[in-house]
């Protein structure tokens, strides 16, 4: 059967590779290609969408790292069983206050042992499609910065980009079950000056900024020092405000 996957040319700066990948996950997991199928050759997508060999292979690469379909030599490219929802994690944070300052600062300490890790991994083993996603979430996270929207969404979607970029599912599997309710507010308080505020917002993007070129330059040391950077930037950030709290109760 031949299904026509059509490519959507007005998502404002969306590059063709990641616009041609979503569209060809979207036709897999509506059913228009069935696990076991095998989807056009690189030369039928390349005719059909009107884009480079190049673009065809990546967005395919893109497809591999979210293990929807498998390249088998000399046969093509065939689609995977869909991965069956996930359950429940055995960690489940449950007894985690997130209302609670103390709870939060051990969070990022949890997350800054994982996810410096990550970051260094996501160097040297990131595709080019994945690398082109960690840069697309970071300018989505500035975006929300400059127009004075949350960013919390946008921030965890980063952090979810180069775990994903580590190609080992575990990293991203823990940052799921931690879940986006654990990145760090912009205000803390609500008495913060808005000088402090937009310090602190030009301060997130240059954190953010140096981890994602660290990655794309493949700096695996500079990646993991830029993340540790940023996460232990978040948790004196929380202790300052602890002990803030703490001194309020005297």
């Amino acid at each position: 059967m031949s299904v026509d996957v059509k490519v959507d040319t007005g998502r404002g700066s969306r590059t063709l590779v990641s616009r041609l990948a979503d569209s060809l996950r979207e036709a897999i997991k509506a059913g228009e290609f069935a696990p076991g199928s095998r989807l056009p050759s690189e030369a039928q997508l390349t005719e059909a969408h009107g884009v480079s060999r190049t673009v065809v292979r990546e967005a395919i690469a893109a497809l591999r790292a979210d293990r929807l379909v498998e390249a088998r030599q000399g046969a093509g490219v065939f689609v995977l069983d869909m991965p069956a929802e996930p359950q429940p994690a055995p960690l489940s944070l449950q007894d985690i206050d997130l209302a609670r300052v103390s709870s939060m600062i051990e969070l990022l300490e949890l997350r800054t042992a994982v996810e410096v890790e990550a970051a260094g991994l996501a160097a040297v083993r990131r595709s080019p499609a994945q690398e082109e996603v960690i840069l697309e979430k970071h300018y989505a996270v500035r975006a929300c910065l400059e127009a004075s929207k949350p960013t919390s969404e946008a921030d965890f979607a980063l952090h979810l980009a180069i775990a994903e970029a580590t190609n080992n599912p575990r990293f991203r599997e823990f940052l799921t079950m931690i879940g986006r309710s654990v990145i760090p507010r912009a205000a803390l308080r609500p008495d913060e000056s808005e000088k402090d505020q937009a310090a602190y917002i030009k301060l997130l993007d240059e954190e953010h900024n140096a981890i994602v070129v660290a990655i794309s330059d493949g700096n695996e040391e500079a990646a993991r020092e830029a993340m540790r950077s940023h996460l232990r930037g978040s948790q004196l950030r929380y202790r300052t405000l602890l002990r803030t709290v703490r001194e309020s109760v005297r």
